[in-house]
């Protein structure tokens, strides 16, 4: 009997794989609009109305539903860090794609590297950015941003000729703008690669692997 239920369960381990790849396993699936709860709805309705007009059911949003008392706080983040900063469109896009780029976060690049353009960044400076270098020909408020950014997440202080640098071009408000950009979308990196949320298409080239 007990060798009987060894082959059984044997047989069984060599079975489950079969059944829970995790190439099956679709992370904070999509919900339907009518599995929603009460608080899960009035957050998926704000976030539908301008300015942002967005779907629930879209990275990074279909993962924040989960914890309706979360999400309509971070949201409301990313209605000052996107649109009320005391930055321009092309510092703060640049601050969100160096923060895409220490996590290699596709999906978080796919979605910013178009509104960095957009807002004046100059390609061959994100483009030394995917790459994990320091890029070159940076306008004097970027070298400020970059060596700020760099300082934090490579460097874990910030020295004194760092902090004058950002100091003089950004304020202290703007520091903490930055900081607070780098921050949210820390947040927004991790959410998006453990749901496993990559580019939807090629029309933005990936970032590239880096050496470790």
């Amino acid at each position: 009997m007990k060798k009987l239920l060894a082959v059984i369960s044997f047989a069984t381990l060599i079975a489950l794989p079969q059944f829970c790849r995790a190439e099956d396993i679709t992370r904070f699936a999509p919900l339907k609009a009518e599995e929603l709860n009460p608080s899960q709805k009035a957050w998926a309705e704000a976030i539908a109305a301008p300015p942002r007009n967005a779907k629930f059911t879209n990275p990074p949003y279909r993962a924040y539903i989960r914890n309706p008392d979360l999400a309509p706080r971070l949201t409301a983040m990313t209605d000052y860090l996107r649109w009320n900063t005391s930055l321009p469109p092309r510092l703060s896009e640049m601050a969100i794609l160096i923060t895409a780029r220490q996590w290699t976060a596709q999906y978080e690049w796919f979605a910013h590297y178009p509104l960095a353009i957009k807002g004046g960044l100059d390609p061959k400076v994100a483009g030394d950015i995917a790459l994990g270098k320091r890029p070159e020909g940076m306008k004097d408020d970027e070298a400020a941003l970059y060596d700020l950014a760099m300082a934090l997440y490579r460097d874990k202080k910030v020295s004194d000729p760092v902090y004058k640098a950002a100091l003089d071009k950004f304020g202290e408000r703007g520091i903490m703008d930055i900081i607070g950009l780098m921050g949210y979308y820390d947040i927004t990196s991790m959410t998006l690669i453990t749901m496993q949320a990559g580019a939807p298409n090629d029309s933005v080239k990936p970032l590239p692997a880096l050496e470790r």
